[in-house]
């Protein structure tokens, strides 16, 4: 039985609205979170549902998996692949490292990587 989960994008963050945008265009079709508990429950065949502001809008899991970190994951996925405005390793993990304690949670956790 798949489950729905709601990932949050905010609104005020220019970034934030593009990846919403690029989703919802089919260019982004891997998403990624630091792999904290509540993004490990998130299997093949949920639904992620991203709000940003009073956006919604679905789309299914096809494929999770988890890495080590950035590097590890950009082995399988192209830089443009998660965030299709970044063209290199060092703009990514400068996206990534801009969120609160993110190059932190990366570094205990790892990423999980969501394909759409």
């Amino acid at each position: 039985m798949s489950k729905k989960h709601v990932l949050k994008f905010n609104q005020a963050n220019p970034e934030s609205v593009y990846s919403f945008d690029a989703i919802k265009s089919g260019e982004k079709w891997v998403e990624t979170r630091a792999a904290t508990e509540k993004y490990t429950k998130i299997k093949e065949g949920d639904i992620l549902v991203f709000e940003c502001g009073d956006k919604k809008l679905e789309k299914e899991v096809l494929h999770v998996e988890i890495f080590k970190n950035i590097h590890a994951m950009l082995k399988k996925y192209k830089v443009t692949d998660i965030m299709p405005n970044k063209k290199t390793k060092e703009d990514l993990e400068s996206a990534y490292y801009s969120y609160p304690d993110y190059k932190e949670k990366i570094e205990k956790f790892g990423l999980i990587a969501f394909e759409i």
